[in-house]
This record gives structure tokens, sequence and C-alpha cells, in this order.
């Protein structure tokens, strides 16, 4: 089932909420028994809990970097037409970085991102919810795949965006529990909390089949990479 967790400093008055990366991996633990691994600089934190299916080796563990350690990705699901993407798109890529560590789909995804950037979503099939950070530009990269099999939700501040696969593990970023009165009374009306939207403020779900974009200035792309006709 494996988790993912993480958070995006934008004033480094709210570097400490860094810290929390802990807690909030403690709270994925039921979705990834096998291992659990983080990666944190000044800007970022991401978090990885793993239940190992594709590649059960130490070394296709999470948070996964490239070989030059500027990117780095966690990864919760499967993508299916992996091996046909690695021959298809990435023969010059391996060429340029060297052989692939891992025979994992995470390993092919990352260096997906790293060479052709949003465009490769429309190519995965499968399912999935990942977090692709570039420490150069500072530029993180959230995605969920196109019917929302995977969960992910975020919550934004003035100071930072939090994200996680489940909302005990979002909570433990230290996030305000306030509850949103115009959802609660949706939700009282229809039986159901209507998408993107969550009970609490400032909490939301990645849309299915969108990826979101977070640098220095805050979320400055959140768009559909698929839609039904």
């Amino acid at each position: 089932m494996c988790g993912i967790t993480g958070a995006y400093v934008l004033k480094q008055s709210a570097a400490s909420r860094l810290q929390a990366a802990g807690s909030s991996l403690e709270q994925l633990r039921r979705r990834g028994p096998d291992a659990e691994g983080h990666f944190a600089d000044d800007t970022v934190a991401l978090g990885h809990r793993r239940l190992s299916v594709i590649d059960t080796s130490e070394g296709a563990g999470q948070p996964m970097t490239d070989h030059t350690g500027r990117y780095y990705i966690v990864f919760n699901g499967e993508i299916f037409n992996y091996r046909w993407l690695s021959d298809r798109y990435l023969g010059n890529a391996w060429k340029k970085h060297g052989q692939p560590r891992t025979h994992s789909d995470t390993e092919v995804l990352l260096y997906l991102l790293i060479e052709y950037g949003t465009q490769c979503l429309s190519w995965l099939h499968g399912f999935f919810a990942f977090a692709f950070y570039d420490r150069e530009t500072g530029t993180l990269l959230l995605a969920r795949d196109r019917y929302g099999k995977k969960p992910l939700l975020y919550y934004t501040a003035e100071d930072y965006v939090a994200f996680a696969s489940e909302m005990k593990a979002l909570l433990a970023w230290g996030i305000p529990r306030k509850l949103d009165y115009t959802v609660l009374h949706q939700y009282l009306q229809l039986n159901y909390i209507p998408q993107p939207q969550s009970m609490l403020q400032g909490v939301a779900r990645l849309k299915q089949g969108h990826y979101m974009k977070i640098t220095p200035d805050g979320i400055t792309e959140n768009q559909p990479y698929y839609q039904l006709e």
C-alpha cells in the first residue's frame, strides 16, 4: 500500500515545521510496514513508508534520488508499463546517467520526470500519488493518477505547504484543526464531501488526473494532465 508525506517551507519562520516528519511517518506505519525513509534540507522534508512489491531490495527504498543527488522522489502506487516506458524513452538517459540501479518502477518514474517533466504523466498506466523534488530550482511537483485511486491530501498556509496520504499524517505536521462549516453543510445535504474539499479549513485533495507545482513563490500550478472527454 505504501504512504508518502512531506512539507515545503515558503518562509524560514516555518522551518521548524520540517521537524515533524518523523511524527507524520509514524501515522503511516500501517500503510508501509517493510521500511521507512526520509529526506530533508532547509526547504523540504519528504517521507515514505514502504510496502515492498516491485523490487523488494533495500536499494529500491525511498526517498529515492538520482545519481547526482539533485532530484528526489517519494512514490506510492504502481506503474504497470514502466518497463516499456524505460525501453521507449530512457535509452539515452541510461547512457548519460549510468545504468539503472534497481528493477523498480520508482526509478523509471524518477528519470522520466528528470528527462521529460510533466509531459510524461500522460504516459503512465497505473495508480499513483507522488512528490518529486528538484533541489536546484527548489520546485516540488505533486501528482495523482487519472482516476484518483491513490489518495493525496494537502494543506496550504502563508508560510508552508504540507501533504500526506492520510489525514492523520497530515495533521501531524501541526496544521490547525478548524472545521469548515460550509463543507459540513454540504455533507449533511449530499451525504458525501464534494471533491476536492475536506472537512477542515485549508485542507484539500489533489484532484485525480492533476498535478501541482510548488516553488518559493507558493503554488504556481494546479492543473489537469488528463481529463475524460
